[in-house]
């Protein structure tokens, strides 16, 4: 009998061991990788002659191209949301009624819900080994300064290493400043007027031309030091507070060594998929590269054809190669989802004097921050797994970023949260060809919190429709960019409301050159007004959430800021001598 239940156990547990690797060797690996700030126009595989990217344009010859592929938003923390989530960023809560439409601080208490669920989580679920390398920038804290609310630790990622934030001019200098610049221009004018009023007073006082008390100077004098330091604490420390490296948890680099993240985090990259070869495992691969302050090695400075901007998306294009060699090292490649987008369009605006700092959107209107205009919000897609997806296949129905949730939770066997709404779509039907429409109808496209836009794709037709309710205000007028604010409002003076809305055929139109009327199309009311029945039923399926973007939320609370030290001197450098070169 005791050999008998040994037998049995024997059996139970080879049948398990069998089950547990059948399972892990049917999923495949995926690897996602995001650009940011890159715009559609930059990238050889769609359209662009004069910057060279042949390892992204390589992955879409090995697979398929998505060349009517978009963000859920034009701005990185709401698009990020949306993307992770599978849903609109309305829905939790990530969309802004202000003008700050993204998270400003690592030590705010604004970010990504914990109650929501990424595509991370529900792979982690299944079996996978998830990390995320290189950009966050979806929140840190909520109460305290290591609650860790709403970490990438906290959001089903098993690994994180890279920046809670993301890159600005200040990480690197104090010129060109980028963090809500208007606003540290206004409270710096305030400050000079208020020193100013001090100093003619204390001239009078002791000239004896006025008649003033040495209280009220006094007073006067602590209250602008007091509303100086109120400011000047986080805006004058940004490269301390935000431009911080960390390791799951644990903060790296404060503030981290710029010359040194291309190689940390490709290393990184490699290192992880090194470790994690047996598979089946998630790496969603967040680049900084390409927004300002467009940090480039030496090796690829000088060597493109449009300045700094080029020379750092030819770097990033060589760190997609290097991922994907290693993905071919360790015979990864025939079971590997692979996936390369943008988060947004192109930043118009990025200039510094007459050099150009942002991208190009091709034959689109806008860029970044237009929540309607397809510059803002249409992408780069490209998808590859040898053997599965055809290749050298190009596709033109609408898709959503939104769309790579349900996407990989499907192929990981995964089960999405059924006590919510999401957005994406299964797009594996019609990457494989097995259907030739996308299952998306409408589309609803948000600045904020405001809707902009919505493109009706009507099904087994190939009429494709767009219609404007809000358009930014250009400046100067016609330029195609706001470029005296440095990106385009959602609402306000700062907008043109249209009644009836603007209309496109995005078919034979998809520049969006000259808007159809009654005159010109017959079915023009048919139309709006199909289109406005389903933004009313989308407007339905919302529901009221906390907002994280509010004005309390997206305020620095140095309770919150993560710092390596003891407060205020948050300086550390643990990386030390670890980091090598990977040429």
């Amino acid at each position: 009998p005791q050999v008998k239940e040994q037998k049995s156990w024997l059996a139970i547990l080879l049948v398990s061991c069998l089950r547990t690797y059948a399972s892990s060797t049917s999923k495949p690996n995926i690897l996602l990788m995001m650009a940011d700030d890159l715009g559609l126009g930059d990238v050889g595989c769609y359209g662009n002659d004069t910057l060279r990217t042949p390892n992204i344009d390589q992955l879409a010859k090995e697979g398929v191209k998505l060349t009517q592929h978009i963000a859920a938003a034009p701005l990185c923390t709401p698009s990020r949301a949306a993307f992770l989530t599978g849903r609109y960023p309305i829905r939790s809560g990530m969309g802004s009624s202000t003008k700050q439409r993204i998270l400003y601080w690592t030590g705010g208490s604004g970010g990504l819900p914990p109650n929501e669920t990424t595509f991370a989580r529900i792979l982690q679920q299944q079996g996978y080994t998830t990390a995320l390398i290189g950009k966050w920038h979806q929140g840190m804290n909520c109460e305290s300064h290591s609650d860790h609310c709403h970490h990438p630790l906290n959001h089903g990622f098993d690994y994180f290493y890279g920046m809670p934030f993301t890159l600005v001019n200040e990480c690197q200098s104090t010129e060109n400043r980028q963090l809500n610049a208007l606003v540290q221009a206004k409270y710096w004018l305030y400050s000079q007027i208020i020193a100013l009023t001090v100093l003619t007073l204390l001239i009078g006082k002791l000239t004896g031309l006025f008649l003033v008390k040495w209280k009220a100077i006094i007073c006067f004098a602590l209250c602008g030091f007091l509303f100086f330091i109120s400011w000047f604490s986080s805006y004058g420390f940004v490269k301390y507070w935000n431009c911080i490296l960390l390791r799951n948890h644990d903060i790296s680099e404060q503030p981290m060594k710029l010359e040194k993240a291309t190689s940390n985090i490709l290393k990184e990259a490699v290192s992880f998929i090194e470790r994690n070869k047996h598979g089946p495992f998630l790496l969603f691969v967040s680049f900084l590269h390409v927004h300002t302050p467009l940090i480039t090695t030496e090796k690829f400075l000088g060597k493109s054809r449009h300045g700094l901007y080029g020379d750092n998306v030819e770097e990033m294009d060589w760190m997609v190669g290097r991922i994907l060699d290693a993905i071919d090292k360790e015979g990864l490649k025939n079971n590997t989802f692979t996936y390369f987008t943008s988060d947004h369009g192109g930043h118009l605006e990025a200039q510094k004097q007459n050099t150009q700092l942002g991208g190009w959107n091709g034959i689109y209107k806008g860029g970044k921050g237009m929540g309607g205009w397809e510059g803002g919000i249409r992408v780069p897609g490209i998808f590859r797994w040898p053997g599965v997806l055809p290749a050298d296949t190009v596709i033109n129905e609408p898709t959503s970023l939104m769309d790579i949730y349900p996407t990989v939770a499907h192929l990981a066997a995964g089960i999405m949260p059924q006590d919510r709404v999401i957005d994406g779509r299964n797009l594996m039907p019609l990457l494989q060809g097995k259907v030739q429409h996308s299952e998306h109808e409408f589309m609803f496209h948000y600045c904020g919190l405001y809707l902009h836009a919505v493109r009706w794709h009507q099904k087994d037709s190939a009429a494709l429709w767009k219609a404007h309710y809000t358009t930014p205000i250009f400046q100067p007028e016609g330029a195609g960019a706001c470029y005296r604010s440095g990106l385009c409002s959602c609402f306000g003076e700062d907008v043109t409301h249209h009644d009836p809305p603007l209309l496109f055929d995005l078919s034979s139109d998809p520049a969006e050159i000259k808007p159809v009327s009654p005159a010109t199309e017959p079915l023009f009311d048919i139309v709006i007004s199909r289109i406005e029945r389903a933004v009313q039923e989308h407007r339905q399926t919302l529901t009221p959430v906390p907002q994280q973007l509010s004005g309390y939320n997206n305020v620095w609370k140095p309770w919150l800021q993560p710092c390596c030290g003891t407060f205020p001197f948050c300086w550390c450098d643990k990386e030390g001598d670890s980091h090598q070169e990977i040429l």
